[in-house]
């Protein structure tokens, strides 16, 4: 038969090679996280900066209107998609609009939109006049960014919550330790913190 001796040291090797492997799956499981959530702050970022972008302010942008719908031949349409947009300073937007029938329904999406300004027609060229703003209307700008501000903030939270909830489970499942689990909710807080 065989013979049987017991090895201390090969025990304690395989011993530590199933405890490395076990460890290392719970890093990725942490670091998988992490990085969802990471995508998910930047989803809600990026949101916030097209949010801000399509805020009138006194000086005119491509940003204000590139994106508005317009329902063109039972499609729907960006700005960008039926022209080309420039900026003729101090406060004007020119459309050139590619399709002369595009024209009238670009300019009724303009003067409907949020923007609150009338479109003017000339020709294929649709020229919007972003008037001066009020005292009024810079306060309600700045009320209307600290509401988007709080919207973003709210949905962070969110995010953080489910993710310090899918670590919680997964301590509880017994698939982290609670080192990890203080470890994974300390480098969620960090990305909320650095993107604060």
């Amino acid at each position: 038969g065989q013979s049987f001796s017991f090895n201390p040291f090969n025990n304690f090797c395989r011993h530590s090679a199933v405890f490395f492997a076990v460890g290392l799956q719970t890093v990725k499981m942490i670091d998988s996280l992490v990085k969802d959530f990471e995508k998910n702050l930047k989803a809600v970022l990026d949101g916030f900066k097209n949010e801000l972008f399509g805020i009138r302010t006194n000086r005119p942008t491509a940003k204000l209107v590139e994106d508005i719908k317009v329902d063109y031949l039972g499609q729907i349409l960006t700005i960008k998609q039926l022209g080309s947009i420039s900026i003729a300073p101090p406060r004007e937007i020119d459309i050139n609009i590619w399709d002369k029938n595009a024209v009238g329904a670009a300019a009724k999406a303009i003067e409907t939109s949020k923007l609150g300004v009338s479109a003017n027609i000339d020709g294929n060229l649709i020229r919007i006049n972003l008037p001066s703003l009020t005292q009024e209307r810079r306060e309600e700008l700045v009320k209307l960014v600290g509401s988007v501000a709080e919207q973003s903030k709210i949905k962070i939270r969110s995010f953080r919550d489910e993710a310090n909830k899918k670590v919680e489970q997964s301590f509880k499942e017994k698939k982290i330790g609670e080192d990890q689990k203080f470890k994974g909710r300390k480098q969620i807080q960090e990305v909320v913190d650095k993107v604060n």
